[in-house]
């Protein structure tokens, strides 16, 4: 593995930092992800300093000499600032120990080994020195730099010790052993560590939703987030805190006739939407995780059909609201994004197995509207037979579908469809107070335009409407 051994603190803040913790007597080192990414030669500009003294103080003096401002955490002991495009943040060399029932440490102050001590892995634990003594030399206890190059997570200390005391590392090795993966050089948690894992599974129960959901979505956001789905399934972690999607593995066959199982399709789903969405949409990719969310409780065996899974889709949809509320996630418009997603994911699909029709192509860009363009991403993502001339053939007939998609909108402007008529026109026309009446008018004339019948203008849509009226036994007012 390539490593970098020159130039990582060229930077004029670790300077500043060494002569700022020299002046004030105390030692300062660079640790954690900056040092670990320094050797994989990947971009960081977050930078943790640990101080064998006050972190805070330190990063006053450091502030006042470069004049920024300093945001200071006293709670946790921590202060940070920001210089010439890093974060840095200081922290004061503690010690920890636990109670069992909470992840939240008792914290004292300590010295740079019992720090490193405290790490939840050796690579993470590495550190440069910052004094000038031996400026940019690596304090490396427990062969970080080693398991770096081996492509190993391991924990400094007994893994049952480190996975008990705060559970949630256990989802931090499942992250990094994902993140840090790449084709050339994988990384993989050590057979020890993992089976700690499983052993200590049952801990998340002391962890908050908010917590995990963290680290979950900085696993969804890596390059192949399956790898980090089936490690958490393998070790008992998926199911404790997400086991709708659990409920998607395993196939079941009648009559010689079986469906695919649909945990690993939700997961190469997952992964094909990742490999196209360069961009990071984190609630894209929730929508990929849970498309297929409603198929359990759909499935059904049909004589001469085989398995079904009618209406998954709507149940699915229906599914999201309470999948986030139970994950403590937000319930705004990124959950009605994701659950518009779900809901909508196989009508490009329908619209392949079918004839085209503009009627057909404008409600779905009615409905999906400005997420039209994550929708077809999810859709295209969708196509996972094992069958190539299957998958040749959908995919011609998705391109024939995304051309009508564009063709109908530059033709028509569905997209930010707005009804031309809207209830205070009505009432001021027919002079009427609100009722449904209002409401039936206007979803008249929404349809004829969806459907073709009028052009989307107001002046066709005037004419249909007062005809529609008419019918009504409604009068224009003078």
């Amino acid at each position: 593995m390539t490593t970098i051994t020159e130039g990582y603190l060229n930077h004029p803040l670790f300077t500043l930092v060494s002569e700022t913790a020299r002046e004030k007597g105390v030692r300062a080192f660079v640790i954690g992800g900056y040092v670990r990414d320094c050797f994989l030669g990947r971009e960081n500009n977050d930078i943790d300093i640990v101080v064998e003294g006050s972190g805070i103080e330190l990063a006053g003096a450091v502030a006042a000499k470069i004049g920024t401002k300093v945001s200071v955490f006293k709670n946790f002991g921590t202060a940070m600032l920001h210089y010439k495009g890093i974060e840095v943040e200081f922290v004061g060399a503690r010690k920890e120990s636990y109670n069992r029932n909470s992840r939240k440490p008792i914290v004292e102050d300590g010295t740079l080994e019992e720090d490193q001590m405290r790490r939840d892995f050796t690579i993470n634990a590495m550190a440069f020195s910052l004094q000038k003594e031996d400026f940019g030399a690596l304090v490396d206890p427990f062969g970080g730099i080693r398991d770096l190059d081996s492509g190993i997570i391991r924990t400094p200390l007994d893994p049952d010790t480190t996975y008990s005391d705060d559970p949630l590392r256990m989802f931090r090795a499942i992250r990094f052993a994902t993140k840090l993966s790449t084709p050339e050089h994988p990384f993989r948690i050590t057979d020890e560590s993992f089976e700690s894992i499983k052993r200590n599974a049952y801990r998340v129960e002391i962890l908050s939703k908010e917590r995990i959901v963290e680290e979950v979505n900085k696993m969804l956001l890596t390059d192949v987030p399956s790898k980090a789905f089936r490690l958490m399934d393998e070790a008992g972690l998926l199911g404790q805190f997400l086991p709708c999607l659990v409920k998607l593995k395993g196939t079941e066959t009648v009559d010689g006739k079986g469906h695919k199982e649909n945990f690993s399709h939700t997961l190469k789903v997952l992964d094909n939407v990742a490999e196209t969405d360069r961009e990071g949409k984190l609630w894209l990719r929730w929508a990929a995780l849970l498309h297929d969310i409603g198929k359990p409780a759909t499935k059904r065996f049909v004589e001469g059909t085989g398995w079904t899974f009618y209406g998954h889709e709507v149940v699915g949809a229906r599914m999201v609201p309470k999948i986030f509320e139970s994950l403590r996630m937000p319930l705004n418009e990124k959950m009605k994004y994701v659950q518009k997603l779900v809901g909508l994911h196989l009508r490009p699909i329908a619209l392949v197995d079918d004839e085209v029709t503009d009627s057909a192509v404008r409600r779905l860009l009615f409905d999906a509207g400005e997420d039209i363009d994550d929708l077809m991403i999810l859709c295209n993502a969708d196509i996972t037979s094992k069958n190539p001339e299957k998958v040749a053939r959908l995919r011609r007939n998705f391109d024939l579908v995304k051309a009508k998609l564009v063709e109908v909108e530059q033709k028509d402007a569905i997209r930010n469809f707005k009804n031309p008529i809207t209830g205070d026109y009505v009432m001021e026309t027919f002079g009427i107070p609100p009722c449904n009446t209002i409401g039936q008018l206007k979803e008249y004339v929404k349809n004829a335009i969806l459907d073709g019948i009028i052009g989307n203008n107001f002046e066709e849509a005037d004419a249909l409407m007062r005809k529609k009226a008419s019918e009504l036994g409604l009068k224009p007012v003078k």
